[in-house]
């Protein structure tokens, strides 16, 4: 394998279940050596997370990939210390505690930062560091509730409605990533100790580019429109002959005309420009409906992209992974679990010219690395590791 742009670089991950430890996860598939550390007993709630395979998640093969684990009770004396040591020998340090939980564990970044003069901390919560909520809790699901996705998700008649899985955890995670990386930079410009205070709802609130700058013009909120984009149409999920979805969504007013080619349509060809479409979206929808329930998906997909036209499957877990692009990149690939259990997962975003990711070394059992990395990295006996194990500290 090539060298990995991450080589040498060493992740501290303080954070449980997914935004927080997809963080350290992203930074391991590109070469970092990421320390895990879990509640001694119990480790990451995300361990228990059903469906259960054996006696852990189904999901651990993804969730705890590329990591090392150690255990350190953080509310037991004298493990706020082995962590700041532990901090000292690493470059990242990850989080999601509440603030006021990080000073309360005497772990938060001032602390930390007294062992090692230059840490990078990146510090994933709920509503961030600063400001009246700071200290309340939160998940992913509050988090999209409070920057407006979940208000403006469903039909326009029904109610709000969460998507089909916590995208506020796998944004943040990949933001939080991303901020890590340009603390580091940062933190290797200049040799200041850097703190990346990330928030779950913030990269949500960034991500729905049309949000705010909608409504500062125009003085009303976005509604939710079910499938349907508020700026363009045609765009919605149609439903073939053979009961299958497929979504069309022609976002230029080029696509538009390859699509009224392909529907053999010219009357429609009269809402040339998307504010037509727009003002009559009814008709446009609906002539595109009918057109899409009168073919089977394939022989439909296969006109509409010898056409030009962007439109794809909505596609079931078993669908993706037996899709043969997505076995032709290796979207999906088997691994070997520290059980030697084999499981699909999904493989590193992204091909690179220079450097490939790699779902690195298997999910860890809880505790696998204590001994070895508290006496390597630290310099620890067997009888002072010995002595933590029986205080309870790890």
């Amino acid at each position: 394998m090539p060298s990995q742009p991450l080589a040498g670089v060493t992740v501290l991950d303080l954070s449980t279940i997914l935004a927080g430890p997809l963080t350290a996860t992203l930074l391991g598939e590109f070469g970092a050596d990421v320390i895990k550390v879990e509640q001694p007993g119990t480790g990451d709630p995300a361990r228990r997370y059903p469906p259960l395979d054996g006696d852990t998640s189904a999901s651990w093969a993804l969730l705890g990939r590329t990591k090392r684990s150690v255990t350190l009770d953080l509310h037991r004396p004298g493990a706020a210390e082995i962590v700041g040591r532990l901090a000292r020998e690493v470059d990242i340090v990850v989080t999601n505690f509440r603030p006021d939980t990080l000073r309360r564990f005497g772990i938060d970044f001032d602390d930390l930062r007294a062992y090692r003069p230059d840490l990078v901390m990146v510090h994933v919560s709920a509503f961030g560091r600063t400001g009246p909520y700071a200290d309340r809790p939160g998940f992913a699901r509050v988090a999209e509730g409070f920057a407006g996705l979940t208000y403006r998700t469903g039909a326009p008649d029904g109610p709000p409605t969460f998507a089909g899985y916590p995208v506020a955890d796998g944004v943040t995670g990949i933001y939080a990533a991303f901020a890590a990386l340009l603390a580091l930079r940062q933190r290797d410009l200049t040799g200041e100790a850097q703190l990346a205070d990330i928030p779950l709802y913030e990269p949500l609130l960034r991500m729905m580019e049309d949000f705010i700058v909608d409504y500062s013009a125009t003085g009303r909120s976005v509604q939710r429109q079910g499938n349907r984009n508020p700026h363009i149409s045609p765009n919605d999920l149609y439903r073939t002959r053979d009961g299958c979805w497929v979504a069309v969504p022609a976002s230029t007013d080029r696509m538009w005309e390859r699509l009224v080619e392909v529907m053999d349509a010219p009357d429609l060809a009269v809402h040339s420009s998307m504010d037509a479409r727009i003002e009559h979206r009814a008709e446009v929808e609906a002539r595109v409906a009918a057109f899409v329930a009168e073919h089977d998906i394939e022989p439909l997909l296969a006109r509409l992209h010898a056409a030009g036209i962007a439109a794809g499957p909505v596609n079931s877990a078993d669908q993706v992974c037996a899709d043969p692009h997505i076995r032709d990149r290796g979207s999906i690939v088997e691994v070997t679990g520290a059980d030697g259990r084999r499981r699909l997962v999904q493989a590193p975003a992204g091909r690179f010219s220079g450097f490939t990711g790699s779902p690195g070394r298997p999910a860890p059992t809880l505790g696998e690395h204590t001994a070895e990395i508290l006496h390597d990295l630290l310099g620890l006996s067997r009888d002072e590791i010995d002595d933590l194990r029986d205080r309870g500290v790890v």
